[in-house]
């Protein structure tokens, strides 16, 4: 099986975590450098990654797309706090959906994770999300191929999630890198986002090839 193969040559070891820095940028450059990177939730037995393959940039006040374009509330308040924080929200009241807030603080540009391959704890992403998969790349995929998959996947809510800091090992939901380069990046326009110009801004970022997209599928072909 695919998974166990994956699980058994995975190197925990390798992976260093990322600094607060590295968020102290606008989104669309965090975006686009988190491709590759491995984003791991939990801790031992319970332990979770994978590596991201999809991400969307959000660009706060200037993008009417981005929960932070009327202002600060307390759904998006971690948003506009210090770079490297978790923010997390529910969607259609059941789905939850994980970001990373990036640039200083007060300026509310953030990333959200859409889609990753998953590397480890696949036996606990699988009874978590409660499919069966049989090791293939398509079957991996409906684990982690979405947003709401993923946090699904990995056991992320907002209640235990929700502004933790990516770049401490110790808070449980950390993201790292482990020296693996991605070939080609492809940009393109947001899911979801259909309505005036931001519709047509390229802000999604994916890894060209990867089998693990949510969408759409044609960004598969390398």
């Amino acid at each position: 099986m695919r998974g166990r193969k994956q699980d058994a040559e995975f190197e925990m070891e390798r992976v260093r975590v990322l600094s607060q820095e590295f968020y102290l940028r606008d989104a669309m450059r965090v975006a686009r450098d988190l491709l590759g990177k491995v984003l791991v939730c939990g801790s031992g037995r319970n332990l979770r990654a994978g590596r991201l393959v999809e991400v969307e940039a959000y660009m706060g006040a200037s993008d009417p797309a981005s929960h932070a374009y009327r202002g600060m509330t307390e759904r998006n308040a971690v948003m506009f706090g210090p770079p490297g924080h978790a923010y997390v929200y529910l969607i259609y009241g059941r789905y939850f959906c994980m970001n990373v807030s990036c640039e200083r603080e007060g300026v509310s540009n953030a990333v959200l994770f859409r889609a990753l391959e998953p590397l480890a704890g696949i036996a606990a992403m699988t009874r978590a999300r409660d499919v069966e998969v049989d090791g293939s790349e398509k079957s991996l995929a409906q684990l982690t191929a979405g947003p709401g998959r993923m946090c699904e996947a990995l056991g992320v809510t907002r209640p235990k999630h929700n502004g933790k800091k990516y770049f401490e090992r110790e808070s449980g939901l950390w993201i790292g890198e482990d020296g693996f380069e991605v070939e080609r990046v492809v940009e393109t326009t947001r899911i979801g986002v259909t309505e005036g110009e931001a519709a047509t801004w390229k802000y999604r970022y994916v890894v060209a090839g990867s089998g693990y997209l949510s969408g759409p599928k044609w960004l598969n072909r390398g």
